[in-house]
């Protein structure tokens, strides 16, 4: 018998805000977007949608790539839309993949980091919700990364770097703060 994905998520949420309190508000409205079903993973679903993004750390742990987003015009964590695939660890690690181009990357642990931010209007698409799922992945030996379409240009920077540069997207800070406090290189 195959897992339910739906029910899958809903308790990798649950485990999420019991290990991480400040995110249990989160986790209780991303629950409530499951409520949708499928539809929920889809980009078309106009008021917001799930995304997932990766944390994506050096060998060593030490650094995070991260990509200047062509579309936003600054520094994030590489990542993007389900379209309709419910297993977002996965979608993070396809995510990272094409974005950075870089070999045998792989996804570490369970969810890492919730977030709902709001996207402006563009091009005739309404603004909306991403309710963005985080997860680590990292990086094998070769960290020569590829520069694709939705970039300007990808950086590999210290870890402690991002946590500590104002410039730099607040949840993605949060992110690297954590990581952080969670890993030892």
């Amino acid at each position: 018998m195959t897992p339910d994905p739906l029910a899958l998520l809903a308790s990798a949420f649950t485990a999420h805000a019991a290990a991480w309190p400040g995110e249990a508000e989160e986790a209780r409205v991303f629950i409530e977007l499951l409520g949708e079903g499928r539809h929920a993973f889809l980009r078309e679903r106009l008021e917001g949608h799930f995304t997932a993004s990766a944390l994506l750390v050096s060998a060593d742990g030490r650094r995070t790539l991260l990509t200047h987003h062509r579309k936003l015009d600054r520094w994030l964590q590489p990542g993007g839309h389900a379209d309709g695939d419910m297993d977002l660890s996965r979608v993070a690690l396809t995510e990272a993949s094409e974005e950075s181009g870089l070999p045998g990357l792989r996804v570490e642990g369970g969810i890492f980091d919730l977030d709902r931010h709001w996207i402006p209007e563009r091009k005739g698409v309404p603004g909306h919700w991403h309710h963005d799922v985080r997860y680590i992945v990292r990086a094998g030996d070769d960290e020569r990364f590829v520069v694709g379409e939705e970039s300007h240009d990808l950086a590999w920077l210290e870890v402690e770097t991002v946590a500590a540069d104002a410039t730099i997207d607040p949840s993605l800070r949060r992110m690297a703060r954590k990581w952080l406090g969670r890993a030892a290189p």
